[in-house]
This record gives structure tokens, C-alpha cells and sequence, in this order.
């Protein structure tokens, strides 16, 4: 069965030479040209990837993008945009975006960039953790359901905080270099963005940690990346 993406772009004549190239690939896509419109077909349809600008009227892809993790849409999302800082990226990532392409691009990254968001998608839903429920210490995961309990509280994780924890549990033990953390949960092989993974792994103290500034299970190695030890030490 086809893979089913919505393009929200509202430059007419990039949207349709997307959807033409994409079609061409294999997928069936549906097109909206601005935020609004693509809001309201992302809720009614069922899509497996939303491409969307972030510079558009009636609505910015920014606040779509809110909108649509605010009702609980795990949809992977990728961003396009002419916004191309580091902090741009950032942004992007923290409203819930899955990957961010700068324009102008080849159109051959693009494609690329969408066959990355579906493998991870794979390797998360087939990895192998011997259950959808993880515990250590007074926490529990659910990979399935993307919930945590703590002690004191339940909480909604993010599919890419739910991703990062399945990696360092997978490898737990083991330190897990930022390169290999930036490639399996978010596709990128440039170290410029690894200010991401710190910002979630300080999320992930914050949930899981007594003392996040002392943590007990998500250990930093200095230089090279994290390490996750189940039975706390520290």
C-alpha cells in the first residue's frame, strides 16, 4: 500500500513539482497551500508524513505544527523552510517537527530525508526491547503508548524523547556517541546540531532524575555522549 504524504506549501509550482516527484517515487500525496487548509486535512485524512513550510498565511507551519501534536497527532513531520539558522532548526524540532530542510534543496536530499523518517520510524516500532514497557528505578515507559510514571506523576513523552530513551535503554551500559544518537533519532550526521540532544536529555533528567544535576541513570561522557544505567549509580 502506498505511503500516503500531505504537502502544505504555499508556492503553487514547488507544491506540484513535490507532488509529481513524489509520485514518481511511489507515494500519493495531497496538496494544501496554506496552514489553515492543511490543519484541517491533516485532522480529517490519515497521512504517513506531513511536508510543511513554515512560511505560509493564514497560519505559519510553526503553529500547525503545535496544533497538531496539541491533539495528539504523532504524524512525522518535515519541515521546509527558507529559515536556515541553527536556531530556526531548534525551534522546529522543539514544536515537534521529525526533520527540517532548508530551501532552496535538491530534491534528491529531500527524498532521502523522507526514506530516513520512515526507516527510524521502523526501527522504533521493531526494535528490540523485550516489551513495549520499560522500568528502572520508580519509572516505567511505555513505547507504545508514549507514557511514563514516576513516582509522583505521569507524563506524555514526546515520540522523539520516547526514541532517545529506547536507544540508550536498547544500549544500556554502553555510552552512546552523540553522532550515532543524532543519526538514529533524528537522521542528521552534522555535529552542529547536537545542542538538541542535550536539550532533551535535560527533559529527560528532569522526568526520570531525583537530582538532575546528580543524575543516577542518564550519565554524560564527557566528549563522547550518554550512557544509561537501569539500576542507578552515581
Amino acid at each position: 500500500m502506498k505511503r500516503q504524504i500531505l504537502i502544505v506549501e504555499d508556492e503553487k509550482h514547488l507544491a506540484e513539482v513535490l507532488a509529481h516527484n513524489l509520485q514518481f517515487e511511489g507515494y500519493s500525496t495531497t496538496v494544501a497551500h496554506d496552514g489553515e487548509e492543511g490543519l484541517r486535512i491533516a485532522n480529517t485524512m490519515q497521512f504517513d508524513l506531513v511536508i510543511l513550510d513554515i512560511m505560509m498565511p493564514k497560519m505559519d507551519g510553526l503553529e500547525v505544527c503545535r496544533r497538531l501534536r496539541a491533539a495528539g497527532s504523532r504524524v512525522p513531520i518535515l519541515f521546509l523552510t527558507a529559515k536556515a539558522s541553527e536556531a530556526d532548526r531548534i525551534l522546529g524540532l522543539k514544536v515537534g517537527a521529525d526533520d527540517y530542510v532548508s530551501k532552496p534543496f535538491v530534491l534528491e536530499e529531500l527524498i532521502l530525508r523522507i526514506q530516513g523518517i520512515f526507516r527510524r520510524q521502523e526501527w522504533y516500532s521493531k526494535s528490540p526491547v523485550e516489551s513495549d514497557t520499560f522500568r528502572f528505578g520508580d519509572n516505567e515507559i511505555n513505547f507504545r503508548t508514549f507514557e511514563a510514571r514516576t513516582r509522583s506523576h505521569t507524563i506524555r513523552l514526546t515520540e522523539k524523547e520516547c526514541m532517545l530513551m529506547k536507544l540508550l535503554v536498547e544500549r544500556q551500559g554502553q555510552v552512546v556517541s552523540r553522532e550515532e544518537i543524532l543519526q538514529r533519532v533524528w537522521g542528521y550526521a552534522f555535529s552542529t546540531s547536537s545542542r538538541t540532544i542535550d536539550n532533551f536529555i535535560v527533559r529527560l533528567r528532569r522526568y526520570f532524575e531525583d537530582d538532575p544535576r546528580h543524575p543516577r541513570f542518564i550519565h554524560s561522557v564527557r566528549g563522547v555522549g550518554y550512557r544509561f544505567t537501569p539500576e542507578a549509580t552515581g
